[in-house]
């Protein structure tokens, strides 16, 4: 098993971060999140490496993680998601109230569910399937504890968390997302968070002014 090479990308109109990992030149690639206009700068990376697409992994289902899909998706492409996001797969439309307008919102089809507790193979790596409600319904993190780093989609921040406020919300969800799942991880996990720089389970514990460790 090679080196995982992680590669951050802030994209679209309000700097959401994507992630695309892959092994070595001339091989699979997957995508976490997929914001709006993502398409020229994702392929341009992929270009540079020799790499094929062949899976998309969305945190959630709001405008600014999965717009981008259809810029990058071709036959074959595994699109994953949670199915308690599924209206705004399935009718982003319906995000139309708090979105910037001008955004191409296409459903999005994904082919496979995912669940709390289920596992994916990242080449030879097991990646862990956290349901994170709170910030919407469907917000899932992907634990790869043999990188010690979690994708957590925009659960929580450095310094921060998710918005609460919108269609779905709720902050007693999340704060239990956050200390039932993102807390109970190893304190030097990564957190690669969905805006903003990437944080550290520990630094989060001791420095997050919205959800405090029990």
């Amino acid at each position: 098993m090679d080196n995982l090479i992680v590669k951050k990308l802030e994209l679209g109109p309000i700097g959401t971060n994507a992630f695309l990992l892959w092994e070595n030149k001339g091989s699979e690639a997957i995508l976490i999140d997929a914001p709006p206009n993502c398409g020229e700068e994702i392929s341009k990376v992929l270009k540079e490496n020799d790499l094929t697409l062949s899976q998309i992994w969305l945190t959630h289902g709001h405008w600014d993680h999965m717009a981008g899909v259809k810029e990058v998706l071709s036959p074959g492409i595994k699109v994953i998601g949670h199915l308690a996001d599924e209206l705004m797969f399935n009718n982003p439309a319906v995000m139309s109230t708090f979105s910037i307008p001008g955004i191409d919102l296409q459903p999005i089809e994904i082919t496979q569910w995912v669940e709390d507790g289920d596992q994916l193979d990242l080449w030879g790596r097991t990646t862990y399937v956290f349901h994170c409600p709170g910030h919407c319904p469907g917000n899932v993190a992907f634990y790869l504890k043999s990188e010690k780093i979690c994708f957590v989609g925009d659960v929580i921040f450095a310094g921060s968390i998710g918005r609460t406020d919108l269609p779905g919300g709720d902050f007693a969800s999340l704060e239990a997302s956050i200390r039932n799942r993102i807390y109970t991880l190893p304190i030097d996990t990564e957190l690669a968070v969905g805006h903003g720089p990437n944080t550290t389970v520990g630094d989060e514990m001791r420095e997050n002014p919205y959800v405090r460790p029990l």
